[in-house]
């Protein structure tokens, strides 16, 4: 299993980049007290990680948890869209592994785009048609990471126009003083507003004073300037 591991490892190395090695820790705020300190990166830009994913995805999950275990990014990001691409062909007994397994690896699933690329396609595809406990249950962790997988999983779902979690976890976290999730929040916020702008009006006229303006900005992101002003000066 290491051995596989280590194969997949050297193919991404094979996709590297010296400009995004030097640039990605930065854009990723990896330095002493940033949300992703001590992260480190291969340089290899997304759309290589997912060839070589892609490839490997129907590896057995210890292949992937050893990736996940890897200082590396880019092996935790393989990983992570190995069972993405997995869950898409898989049939349901199949899909409550992948999820159950992403779920138990949640501590190394630890910078925002490892959770944007994988939270949706995983757990809010999953718990379609199921109980949302384990969003609120994640949203109620310690860990930033856990709160932000419950927010972004429910992309999934607000595309089926089924928004009453989303409105139920940013109710929930408004009080939440981290500035990533005030904007994996908005953005979920805003999201539904494509879809149902009505309801996102009478959450921000029943929220709006309480929204850390982060998330509210991010909420309102597609509203013509007049609203946009009116819901900013309420704030």
């Amino acid at each position: 299993m290491k051995n596989h591991a280590i194969a997949i490892q050297r193919e991404l190395e094979s996709y590297i980049d010296p400009v995004k090695r030097e640039y990605l820790p930065r854009f990723f705020k990896t330095g002493k007290g940033q949300y992703g300190e001590g992260d480190q990166f291969l340089g290899v830009i997304v759309p290589n990680t997912r060839i070589v994913a892609k490839k490997h995805k129907d590896c057995d999950f210890e292949v992937m948890k050893e990736l996940l275990q890897s200082p590396w990014h880019e092996c935790r990001l393989c990983a992570l869209l190995m069972l993405v691409e997995r869950f898409k062909k898989s049939k349901p007994d199949a899909r409550r592994e992948i999820y159950e397994f992403y779920l138990s690896q949640t501590s190394h699933i630890n910078n925002w785009d490892l959770v944007d690329l994988s939270a949706p396609g995983i757990v809010g595809e999953y718990l379609k048609d199921k109980s949302r406990d384990d969003l609120y249950r994640l949203a109620d962790s310690s860990l930033l990471w856990d709160q932000r997988i419950a927010v972004v999983a429910t992309f999934a779902l607000i595309k089926k126009n089924d928004f009453v979690d989303i409105l139920a976890l940013s109710e929930r976290l408004l009080p939440h003083r981290h500035d990533l999730m005030h904007k994996a929040t908005g953005w979920m916020l805003r999201e539904l507003g494509k879809r149902d702008k009505e309801l996102l009006l009478q959450f921000l006229d029943q929220h709006v004073t309480a929204m850390p303006r982060t998330m509210l900005r991010y909420a309102i992101e597609k509203f013509p300037e007049e609203e946009r002003q009116y819901y900013l000066k309420r704030k």
